[in-house]
Formats: C-alpha cells, sequence, structure tokens
C-alpha cells in the first residue's frame, strides 16, 4: 500500500512538471499573438452591442505647426502627432488650428496598414515684412532655388546702381533688409538695366544690356566683379558650355529612375521640374496620350486617386518613390507660373494675382496671398517658412521692392 501512494505521488509530481510549463508555454504563446495582432490593429469593437474582434487600420495624423484638431467624419476625435485606430473604409480627415487656413483630405483606412496624413498649415493672416526699400528689377531665381539675383535702377548714386544677390540659405544677423550682395555696379556699364539668366550650376549670371545692340557679360555670382568680360562674341562657346551642364544633370536625374519608367519619361514627359528631395517627383506637361503602366505597388502610401490614363498637354505630378501619378490640370496657361515648394511635398501656383500652394497631388489648394505683385515674381524661401514676391503695394509712385509674406 505504503508503495502504491509513492508511485501516485511520483506521477503526481510528473503530471505537474509537464502540466505547469505548458500552461507558462500557452499563456506566453498567447500573450505574443495578442500583442502582434494588437500592433497589426486588431481591436476588440463593439459591433451592435456584441463585442468583436475586428482587424483595423491605424491612423498616425501630423501637422505643422502641431497640435491642430483632428475632425473624421466632422466629429473631433484626437488632435496631431497622434494615432488612431479605424475600421477599414473611406473617411474624410479635417485638421484645424485657430489662426491658420483648415486642411481637409480623404482617406482610405485599410485592414493592417498605417495610412499617414502631413498636414501643412497656413495662416489666415500672414505677416508682410520688406527685404528691400531701394526699388528692384528683374529678379531671377537660380537653379538650387536659394539665391535671388536681381538689379537696382532708380538708386541716385551710380555705384549703388548694378545686379544685386539675395542668398536666401543665408541667416541674416538682424534683418532681412539690406542682407544683399551687390556683384556689378554702373562704373563700366549700365548692368542696373541689364536682364539676367544663371548658369545651370548656379555659379555664373549673364547679364544682357540692350542699347541699340545686346552687350552680354559673364559674371561670377558669389564675388563682386570689377571688369566683367564682354562675351558676346563668344556666346556660342558659352551656350556649348551651358547646354552641356544642363544635359549632364538631366542625364543624372534620369538614371536615378528605373530602366522601364526611363524609356517612358523620355518618349512621353516633357519635364517641368524635377523635385528637390529625397522622395523625388517629377512637375510634367504630357507630349502625348498614353496608358501609364505600373511599375511597383506601395502599401500604405497615398491614397488619393491616381490617374494613368494621361492625356496630351495635361500636367501632372509623377511620384517616382510611390509609382503613382496625379492630374494638376488639364493644361497650362503661358501666362501663369508653377513651381516646387522647397520641400517638395506642395506646388506653388500663380496666377491672376494670387498666389495659391497645393498639395502635389493637388489637394489642400489655399491661396496664401491675393494682392498687388508684379508679373509672376514669386519665388518659395528654402525652408518653406515664406515666400518673396515683387510689389509696389499698389502705389503708382514708388518702385516694386521685394518683400517676403510669413508662412508658419
Amino acid at each position: 500500500m505504503l508503495q502504491g501512494l509513492l508511485l501516485n505521488g511520483i506521477i503526481l509530481l510528473v503530471r505537474r512538471s509537464i502540466i505547469i510549463p505548458l500552461l507558462v508555454l500557452f499563456f506566453l504563446v498567447l500573450v505574443t499573438v495578442g500583442v502582434v495582432y494588437y500592433g497589426k490593429g486588431y481591436r476588440f469593437i463593439n459591433d451592435n452591442g456584441k463585442p468583436n474582434f475586428l482587424g483595423t487600420g491605424m491612423l498616425v495624423a501630423t501637422s505643422l505647426p502641431d497640435g491642430a484638431q483632428v475632425f473624421i467624419d466632422g466629429h473631433l476625435t484626437t488632435a496631431t502627432d497622434n494615432t488612431i485606430n479605424l475600421s477599414p473604409g473611406e473617411y474624410t480627415v479635417k485638421i484645424q488650428k485657430e489662426g491658420y487656413f483648415s486642411w481637409t483630405k480623404k482617406i482610405i483606412i485599410k485592414k493592417e496598414v498605417v495610412t499617414k496624413v502631413e498636414a501643412k498649415l497656413f495662416p489666415s493672416a500672414p505677416k508682410l515684412e520688406s527685404i528691400t526699400t531701394g526699388g528692384v528689377e528683374n529678379p531671377v531665381m537660380d537653379p538650387s532655388q536659394t539665391k535671388l539675383a536681381y538689379t537696382v535702377a532708380s538708386n541716385s548714386a551710380v555705384k549703388k546702381r548694378g545686379i544685386y544677390i539675395l542668398d536666401m540659405s543665408t541667416r541674416p544677423i538682424l534683418t532681412l533688409q539690406n542682407s544683399a550682395t551687390q556683384i556689378v555696379d554702373n562704373s563700366t556699364n549700365t548692368f542696373s538695366n541689364s536682364l539676367l539668366s544663371w548658369s545651370p550650376d548656379g555659379i555664373e549670371l549673364l547679364a544682357t544690356i540692350s542699347a541699340g545692340f545686346n552687350n552680354i557679360y559673364l559674371l561670377e555670382a558669389n564675388r563682386f566683379n570689377e571688369n566683367p568680360p564682354d562675351v558676346s562674341a563668344t556666346m556660342v562657346a558659352v551656350n556649348s558650355s551651358w547646354e552641356k551642364q544642363k544635359m549632364e544633370k538631366e542625364k543624372a536625374q534620369m538614371e536615378t529612375l528605373s530602366k522601364k519608367i526611363r524609356s517612358t519619361v523620355a518618349e512621353n514627359f516633357e519635364i517641368l521640374t524635377w523635385s528637390a528631395s529625397d522622395e523625388p517627383k517629377i512637375l510634367y506637361k504630357a507630349k502625348n496620350s498614353f496608358e501609364l503602366a505600373e511599375v511597383k505597388k506601395i502599401i500604405g502610401g497615398n491614397t488619393t486617386p491616381e490617374e494613368r490614363s494621361i492625356k496630351k498637354d495635361a500636367v501632372y505630378v509623377y511620384d517616382i518613390l510611390e509609382d503613382k501619378n496625379y492630374k494638376i490640370f488639364d493644361s497650362l496657361d503661358t501666362n501663369v507660373s508653377l513651381t516646387w515648394f522647397p520641400e517638395s511635398s506642395h506646388l506653388v501656383y500663380v496666377h491672376n494675382q494670387k498666389v495659391e500652394i497645393m498639395e502635389y497631388d493637388g489637394g489642400n489648394k489655399t491661396v496664401v496671398y491675393a494682392g498687388p505683385f508684379e508679373g509672376n515674381s514669386v519665388f518659395p524661401w528654402p525652408d518653406g517658412n515664406k515666400i518673396v514676391i515683387l510689389t509696389s503695394l499698389g502705389n503708382v509712385n514708388t518702385p516694386p521692392n521685394l518683400y517676403t509674406v510669413g508662412l508658419k
């Protein structure tokens, strides 16, 4: 009998030594699976009064500036810089902050997919600040979008007239006023009346002075030019050199594309400009009508509907990273301006005495300035916090000057 009790005790101990580790292992597996599914967006959701474990998607909403309200289908749901879980489907997201224009976008939430929305909010009452006071003409931005060259003709002192460059990549010690550098004066010719054009590398400028016939001078942009060379007779060589620079730059940009899309771009895109970012995009006008073949699929990218049936003469943005294509306009008028905003997620559209900024997929068009300014002389500041305009503020008795319009 004693032996039987001892045997039963041993069996019980063996069972416990097996069952307890198995229970612990089962619990750990259960917790691990739960964590994995939670990370994928699965949640217990009240479904018509019954708890149900359903797959959701995640929405990450950010804004610049931050601290904005986030409305989902008209309901105040959270604040920016936050993550929320939503059932799969289409939603209207509105982000707003006092003192700024609101931002709205339709998004599609998919199960187990993180969808990001990044709202850049623009002030509804932007601040205007002068850069120059002596009168400015013929402003031209360099290819890097950081240096603005212009002429000054109205100053009474001959030495003060000439060509100036405002380097927008540097931060002035005090104010923006008088922060430009003169690179040539009127001592040798009337450079204050010249038309300017930049070299493709942004190192040199051509100044063309028309006085019965053209005198063309080559200027270095990073120093004062005491005796600038007249290259009127050697313009063929200058143009050849600049064309070579341009072709080398375009070749380097094209080589960033896959072979499949490279041939499509070469045959069908009239490239207006490339974005300058780590997430490259191409703003282009279609040379032909064609079907843009799909190269790859991206999970969790921009959910704005794209267009791959391309129409001739329409203007599009092709997102190289996501292989998505968005129509901006059916056509582009010659007297308007369409350029990239510095962060390459927005476009600056100048038309009808208005400055409008839109997202690269054509959404959230916002008029950030509507007032008098000269031609299409609107230039984004490199950090995206302001734009530069040329205006006399409607005063016909004063020459136009450069002003900044604050965007933060």
